[in-house]
């Protein structure tokens, strides 16, 4: 199995795209990611690799800030992108479909900070921050992906 460190070092938006591939693959149906941090700290850049990678390179897949939630078709499975930004209340998360993007496949949500708390079981928070000129990658896995993060 592979194992994750806790903590990544991103030098430069190559390598935010890299780490979005490589979990790519460790993602499974009924699972999150959930993609924490400021403003510009990489959450957009890290989920449109994560998406390309699992359905094609050359997907259209930008952030959902307008729209609050993409889907797009795996092979395997449907992958949601939530971004809850412009929510105000945590109910809202479910009224456009969180709960039923986990049942029919995975998701990764932009700004977890605003369901208080109400946060999938399943799931590995990755908290983005700026970092001189990169970024780093603070990782923490819950649930099923517990395993996964060393």
């Amino acid at each position: 199995m592979t194992r994750l460190p806790t903590r990544i070092d991103l030098a430069a938006e190559p390598d935010t795209e890299a780490l979005g591939r490589r979990l790519a693959p460790l993602l499974h149906p009924g699972e999150a990611i959930c993609l924490s941090g400021g403003l510009g700290a990489g959450k957009s850049c890290l989920a449109r690799a994560l998406i390309r990678a699992l359905t094609t390179p050359d997907e259209d897949a930008p952030s959902p800030t307008f729209t609050l939630v993409q889907t797009y078709a795996g092979p395997d499975f449907e992958i949601a992108h939530f971004d809850l930004y412009r929510l105000e209340d945590p109910d809202e998360a479910w009224e456009i479909g969180l709960d039923e993007a986990l049942i029919h496949g995975a998701a990764l949500i932009e700004w977890p900070e605003r369901l208080e708390g109400r946060l999938p079981a399943n799931r590995l928070d990755l908290e983005l921050s700026i970092k001189g000129e990169g970024r780093a990658a603070r990782l923490a896995g819950f649930g099923t992906w517990k395993e996964r993060v060393a």
